[in-house]
């Protein structure tokens, strides 16, 4: 073999060979540790046989109208619109411009006289409040 042919050979250099050992010695480990997911297409998957009051779908046709910082809102739920009623009308305001209007918390606190971390102390309060009222609320029904 002359030296051209030993350049065009494809075989492995002797530079590269330790490099490629590596390799294949990494891609031996990685592929015994792998498992195979053929296993999981045989299983049989049966549905759950109880439901969950928390994932029902609302009523398409309950509708509920809530006036907001002089807007009219139109929500689903039913359990928060009581809770809501029961908040003070300053949190309600703040929920709706946070949430709703998606205002920022530092033009809310320049609107209520207060600084943008008392504003979010406040929405995260009245979040806290709702969710509570709404448990009770469901634990009433």
């Amino acid at each position: 073999m002359s030296g051209d042919d030993r350049q065009n050979s494809p075989s492995i250099s002797r530079q590269n060979r330790p490099s490629a050992t590596t390799a294949l010695r990494t891609w031996s480990r990685k592929h015994k540790r792998e498992i195979s997911l053929d296993y999981i297409t045989d299983e049989k998957h049966y549905p759950l046989g109880t439901t969950d009051e928390y994932f029902q779908a609302p009523e398409p046709d309950e509708e509920y109208i809530v006036h907001l910082c002089g807007d009219t809102v139109i929500l689903s739920n039913g359990l928060l619109v009581q809770a809501l009623s029961r908040l003070p009308a300053q949190k309600q305001e703040m929920l709706y411009l946070s949430f709703f209007k998606r205002m920022p918390q530092h033009e809310i606190g320049r609107r209520y006289g207060r600084s943008r971390s008392a504003v979010g102390y406040h929405i995260r309060k009245a979040i806290q409040q709702l969710y509570e009222e709404m448990e009770g609320l469901a634990h009433e029904e």
